[in-house]
């Protein structure tokens, strides 16, 4: 019985971490503040790689930057504004394509009125795309 009683227990192997001061140089706290508001790192992002909590990173950024303790500083995206601007530009530059298109498909229609009524017949009823019905019987030809 006691071999079962041991074959039964299951070995469990626990990683602990300890835990440990480091300091680091003011520089480097700047440097990453810095970045931080330049939005090239996340306060998450920082957090992981160097192992640190939020609130150190928070402290540094108060030590080191122009943002008070208690304020509250939103990190967005893209604002609503730029957001709209972007989408008016983006408006205005399709209005323009559709406008060239528009010129051009009455450029072409000119074209073939006068080359209709150079030749003396209707070019438009000779080479017309043929219509397709469902049934398959109204076809021009």
């Amino acid at each position: 019985m006691s071999s079962k009683k041991n074959e039964t227990k299951k070995s469990t192997n626990f990683t602990i971490k300890s835990k440990y001061n480091r300091n680091f140089s003011e520089a480097f706290k700047k440097a990453k503040v810095d970045e931080i508001q330049r939005k090239v790192i996340t306060i998450p992002q920082l957090c992981t790689l160097y192992e640190v909590s939020r609130t150190t990173v928070y402290k540094w950024i108060y030590a080191y930057s122009d943002l008070e303790p208690g304020v509250k500083m939103v990190v967005e995206m893209e604002s609503e504004a730029s957001k709209t601007k972007h989408l008016l530009e983006r408006n205005a530059e399709l209005e323009r394509f559709i406008g060239q298109k528009q010129l051009e498909i009455e450029y072409l229609q000119q074209t073939l009125e006068l080359a209709s009524a150079e030749l003396g017949y209707d070019l438009k009823k000779k080479f017309a795309p043929k219509s397709l019905s469902s049934s398959g019987k109204g076809e021009v030809l």
